[in-house]
C-alpha cells in the first residue's frame, strides 16, 4: 500500500470500479436502514447481526458451525473450533465498544482485539503486541508471505497515521484497506483474520455508514467462500490497482451480503409482529 500521496485512502477510492462498489454499498445499506421494523426493533436487528457476523468470521477461521449451534452453546473453552467461535464472539461484542479509541489510537485497539481474541490461550507475554523477530504465526488460511518484524511494525505505525489523520475516502475503502493491509501483515502470533475482520467492522461502524452494525460484512465473506476471499485478498498483496480494487470490491459484496441476511432478519421479524 502507497503513502506517497496526500491522501491515498482516497487515491484509492477512485481506481476503476470502486466508485460503483462504493455506491452499490452505499445504497444497500439506505434500503435496510430504511426499512419499517428498524424504527422500532433496531436493537433486535444489531444483535441478530453480530451473532450472524460471529459465526462467518469463525466459519473462515475454520469453525464452519451452523447459526443454531453457535446460538446454543455457552461453554467455548473445550476442542480449537469452539475456541475459535469463542473469539469471534467476543471480538464482535468488543468492536462497538473502541469506537472512539479506534480514531484516537488504533494501535491500542488491535492490541485490545488480540487480548480479547486470545482470551488467555496464548502465552501472556505475547498477547496484545505485535509478534518479535523469529515469533510462529498460527494463520492457516492466509498462505501469502510473512513480513518480517521491522516491516510489521514500519507498516502498522503509516497505517495508525493513515487511521489518526482521517481520509476523503468512502468508509468501504477504508475498512477494505484496514482489513487486507492486517492480513497481509499478521501483526500477532494468532487469531489474525478475526482481528482484521473485527477492525473492518469498527471502521464500518465508526464512519458512519453502519452506525448500528447491522450489515456483518463477515457474513458476505463467509459465504463468498474460503477460495474466493483468499484469491481476492492475494490481489490485494500484488499492490496493483487492478488487485487493491478487487479486494475493496469482493469487501463491498460482502457487506451487501451482509445486508441482505440483516433484510431477511428485518422480514422475519416484521411477519412474527403481524
Amino acid at each position: 500500500m502507497s503513502t506517497t500521496a496526500s491522501d491515498p485512502l482516497a487515491t484509492l477510492g477512485a481506481l476503476p470500479g470502486v466508485p460503483d462498489a462504493v455506491d452499490s454499498v452505499r445504497k444497500a445499506v439506505d434500503r435496510v436502514y430504511g426499512h419499517r421494523v428498524m424504527r422500532r426493533r433496531s436493537n433486535e436487528v444489531t444483535a441478530e447481526a453480530a451473532l450472524r457476523g460471529s459465526r462467518g468470521s469463525a466459519a473462515l477461521a475454520g469453525a464452519d458451525w451452523n447459526l443454531e449451534e453457535v446460538r446454543r452453546r455457552t461453554d467455548f473453552s473445550g476442542e480449537d473450533e469452539a475456541r475459535t467461535v469463542g473469539a469471534a464472539l467476543r471480538l464482535t461484542a468488543e468492536a462497538g465498544q473502541l469506537l472512539s479509541i479506534w480514531r484516537q489510537s488504533p494501535l491500542r485497539v488491535l492490541a485490545r482485539l488480540h487480548l480479547v481474541a486470545a482470551g488467555g490461550a496464548a502465552p501472556d507475554d505475547a498477547v496484545g503486541r505485535p509478534r518479535l523477530a523469529g515469533e510462529p504465526v498460527d494463520e492457516p488460511l492466509i498462505g501469502a508471505p510473512l513480513p518480517g518484524a521491522d516491516e510489521v511494525a514500519g507498516r502498522l505505525e503509516g497505517l495508525s497515521h493513515l487511521v489518526i489523520a482521517g481520509s476523503a475516502a468512502p468508509a468501504l475503502v477504508t475498512a477494505a484497506v484496514v482489513h487486507g493491509e492486517l492480513l497481509a501483515l499478521r501483526p500477532f502470533g494468532s487469531h489474525n483474520g478475526l482481528v482484521a475482520r473485527t477492525a473492518e467492522r469498527v471502521v464500518l461502524i465508526g464512519s458512519g455508514l453502519d452506525p448500528k452494525s447491522i450489515c456483518p460484512a463477515e457474513v458476505g465473506h463467509a459465504e463468498q467462500g474460503r477460495a474466493a476471499y483468499v484469491a481476492a485478498f492475494e490481489g490485494y498483496t500484488t499492490g496493483t490497482p487492478e488487485g487493491v480494487a478487487a479486494w475493496i470490491a469482493h469487501c463491498g459484496r460482502s457487506v451487501e451480503l451482509g445486508v441482505r441476511e440483516s433484510t431477511a432478519v428485518c422480514e422475519a421479524l416484521q411477519r412474527g409482529a403481524a
